[in-house]
């Protein structure tokens, strides 16, 4: 079944769509009711909603913070 998720699995508050792939919470769980056509539908319109939603910054990891750590 095709999905546009990429596991980033967080939603923005101002918008409601997922920071990783435009969906609402409510598509998100019923992606797999959605008729083939619905999903596509849903997916066309996911580039336009990610335009509007403020991007997180990317979390600092413990190998970058360890590896910042010895460059002092």
């Amino acid at each position: 079944m095709e999905s546009p998720c990429i596991l980033v699995c967080s939603i923005d508050d101002k918008t409601g769509y997922c920071f990783g792939c435009g969906r609402t919470r409510d598509e998100i769980g019923a992606w797999t009711l959605y008729s083939g056509e619905e999903r596509r539908t849903i997916m066309a319109s996911l580039p336009a909603r990610l335009e509007t939603v403020e991007r997180k910054p990317r979390r600092e990891t413990r190998r970058t913070r360890m590896a910042r750590g010895s460059d002092s």
